[in-house]
């Protein structure tokens, strides 16, 4: 049963939210945009929806035309919007301690400067987004979380976050019993007061129970949005791959501002419609299974909750966007006794022979007919593929470290 709105801020329960639907990809391709008319279709369906911007550069406000502030606000029926204003966030979360940890650098010798400094551990701004989320999800005001991301690498760096905190806070608690230990009653007095440490571990606990809740398929979804354009493409593929490493589900991918052949008035932009159709090309290759949705480049800017609701329907049509558009992972790297196996679906493909090339951290797989293209994690990227095979739909690659791997040249294929 989920607490009634205003419960208990400490209450330890994972986020009871519903769906966490998080919008990511490289600044400027239209995030923003995607997540309020997500938010506001969701809304008009009858979700109680609230849409957060975790980027410092907010512009959630500016889609809505509406002032934002760092605690929710009803835009329309069902509809809430927050730009979270890290700063207080973390004088909330962290504020109550830093001047004690601080005071504590200056008697050890520091600097007032230097020790107001590192009172503010690396990351708090992660951190304090991720708090925020908890709370909000936690409260259990709201059917849909639906969060605008920052661009793709601090994305990348708030959602890997959890699994570092946590181990951040693991040794503070371990220093603090070594230490009390071998300091004892004599320098005790020394020591910076205790309600650092246990802030600490008030954090990691509520950004575990968030972690839960973010690899949860059955509950949230990572949105890759891009505009057809090849670089952008590229840090898509690489933003998929580090998605899929940390295990954060992605159930579907949004091109954005595509021109049809109608808009066309001239060479140049048919031009533009021909390049955009090879990039789309291209898209349709390089997420294999994940469904793919065209987000129209339309005529009036889609500010405002009118406008965007007419965006949101021209992209999910009668769908309800807050489904899960796809089940399944589209990959996973597991470690093995001699490297790691990466493994990808690709149902319904027959194939008679597989080739696959690799440049840097890009591998290349000719499946048949079938061409994939797939950015490295970095601890794939300097290691060689072995010999690939297709087992009941999962294309399985092998990844052995030199030391174990037989010598090769050349392509492999099975």
């Amino acid at each position: 049963m989920r607490p009634e709105p205003g419960a208990d801020d400490n209450n330890v329960d994972a986020p009871s939210v519903d769906r966490l639907i998080l919008y990511v990809g490289k600044g400027g391709v239209g995030k923003t945009t995607m997540a309020a008319a997500t938010a506001v279709r969701a809304a008009e369906l009858g979700h109680r929806t609230l849409v957060v911007s975790t980027d410092l550069a907010h512009s959630l406000g500016d889609v809505f035309d509406q002032d934002l502030e760092a605690m929710p606000r009803e835009l329309a029926p069902n509809l809430f919007a927050q730009e979270i204003n890290v700063l207080a966030e973390i004088r909330e979360s962290w504020g109550s301690v830093q001047a004690q940890f601080s005071d504590f650098l200056q008697r050890e010798g520091m600097s007032q400067i230097q020790a107001d400094e590192m009172a503010v551990l690396p990351g708090m701004e992660e951190v304090a987004a991720l708090v925020q989320i908890e709370r909000q999800g936690r409260l259990g005001k709201y059917d849909c979380l639906i969060i605008d991301a920052a661009p793709t690498g601090e994305t990348i760096r708030l959602l890997s976050l959890p699994e570092s905190f946590q181990w951040y806070a693991d040794r503070m608690r371990q220093w603090r019993s070594r230490l009390r230990r071998v300091a004892g009653p004599l320098f005790s007095t020394l020591l910076p007061t205790m309600n650092v440490i246990d802030v600490l571990s008030d954090l990691a606990a509520r950004i575990k129970r968030l972690r839960q809740a973010l690899v949860d398929p059955t509950r949230s979804s990572y949105r890759i949005v891009l505009t057809p354009e090849r670089t952008v493409l590229r840090e898509a593929q690489r933003a998929e791959t580090y998605l899929h490493l940390f295990d954060y589900p992605v159930d579907s991918i949004y091109v954005n501002r595509i021109l049809s052949r109608e808009d066309t008035l001239g060479s140049h932009l048919d031009a533009l419609v021909e390049r955009q159709t090879q990039v789309m090309n291209e898209v349709q290759s390089a997420f294999g299974v994940l469904p793919r949705y065209a987000v129209p480049l339309v005529a009036e800017e889609p500010v405002g909750v009118e406008r965007l609701s007419h965006l949101a329907r021209l992209v999910f049509g009668e769908r309800d966007p807050t489904d899960i558009m796809h089940h399944g992972r589209a990959q996973s790297i597991e470690a093995t006794s001699t490297g790691y196996v990466l493994r990808l679906p690709m149902p319904n493909v027959e194939v008679q022979r597989l080739d696959l090339g690799k440049r840097g951290d890009e591998l290349y797989i000719d499946l048949g007919s079938f061409r994939r293209e797939l950015a490295l994690p970095l601890v794939l990227s300097d290691l060689e593929p072995g010999t690939a095979r297709l087992r009941d739909g999962i294309l399985e690659i092998p990844f052995e470290r030199p030391e174990a791997a037989p010598q090769q040249s050349g392509r492999n294929s099975k």
